[in-house]
């Protein structure tokens, strides 16, 4: 269950922005706080490039309420700098697009932010505040419309692609694709014991910059083999993990992105050749490997070997998140 953040949260940015408190009331709104708790997303894993998603075990957690009048925002842990951005803050612009097609705006919004996903860093954290805005835009409005369908395609338009928002959801791991009716997603249960090891370097590096290094062609050949390796990783992560190797090698993206993140491509090189089955999370620049016990060598080979490249590589143990993103409502919580 999400636990609602104290009031006394250490360190929090906070800025407060327009009215007076009196200028309205919160008539028809719910008095009390929602919360959302939202994971951490590793998108491609490999091959998968733009349609594969993992939910990871690593949160932002999300108090939203409605209040009088304005806007306040208060921010701790990563992105504590996004608490001046007002009305362009991503979670308060969620919300205020949930709110439009749910009927109106409140008259105003009270945000607490407590963030664990490291921004800029191939793991959601985009994705991660679209969803908790829009989750808390509809926990708080009475009528509780906008299904599971208008969320993902919402979601979509805000992030430009379904499959990090798609895996937030949802939780475990996601296939999301663009159909005629718009976005869609299958959600599948990875093999149990599957352990992501997480390697976050010092610097991060721009979605739009390691977008800017891919070509706007491939060769046939190349797509082949990378179909072939993303089917081969649906099997791999579902039924045997012992094809997790093969079903990781990625012949659209990674390679051409090695040059924008070199400690990354040295990072999952040296992973790969010690046997353990590593990607670049998302557009980088983390490293995900995907370890399973008695298949590969262990969680607790990964770090030595990040810590033999002289990059001062972040490494956490984490766990899928099996649930996606959840929402409380007083002391009630329910999977979103």
């Amino acid at each position: 269950m999400p636990q609602r953040p104290s009031s006394g949260w250490p360190e929090a940015a906070v800025t407060r922005q327009g009215g007076d408190g009196r200028a309205a009331g919160t008539a028809g709104w719910p008095d009390g706080a929602v919360t959302v708790r939202v994971p951490a997303t590793s998108a491609n894993l490999g091959p998968g490039f733009d349609a594969l998603g993992l939910a990871l075990s690593l949160h932002d957690v999300v108090e939203a309420r409605v209040i009088p009048a304005g806007l306040t925002i208060e921010v701790s842990g990563a992105g504590e700098d996004t608490a001046g951005a007002g009305e362009g803050h991503l979670v308060v612009r969620a919300m205020r697009a949930a709110f439009a097609v749910l009927g109106g705006q409140p008259p105003g919004i009270g945000l607490r932010c407590a963030n664990a996903i490291p921004h800029g860093y191939g793991l959601g954290s985009s994705a991660g505040a679209i969803v908790a805005g829009l989750l808390a835009a509809r926990a708080l409005c009475a009528d509780g419309g906008l299904g599971s369908d208008g969320l993902l395609q919402l979601a979509t338009e805000m992030e430009g692609h379904p499959d990090n928002v798609a895996a937030c959801l949802a939780g475990g791991l996601t296939i999301a694709w663009m159909s005629p009716a718009g976005a869609r997603c299958a959600r599948l249960a990875p093999v149990a014991g599957l352990t992501p090891v997480l390697c976050v370097p010092p610097m991060p590096l721009s979605t739009a910059r390691a977008r800017q290094a891919l070509p706007a062609a491939v060769p046939h050949a190349d797509a082949a083999a990378n179909a072939a390796r993303a089917a081969l990783l649906i099997a791999a992560l579902t039924v045997d993990p012992a094809l997790l190797m093969a079903g990781t090698e990625d012949f659209l993206h990674q390679p051409y992105r090695a040059a924008v993140m070199p400690a990354t491509a040295d990072l999952v090189s040296r992973l790969r050749a010690s046997g353990i089955p590593a990607v670049v999370s998302g557009a980088g620049p983390s490293v995900l490997a995907l370890t399973v016990a008695g298949t590969h060598p262990g969680p607790g080979a990964v770090r030595p070997i990040a810590a033999g490249t002289g990059t001062a590589w972040q490494v956490q143990v984490l766990d899928v998140d099996r649930v996606g993103a959840t929402v409380g409502v007083g002391s009630a919580a329910r999977q979103a």
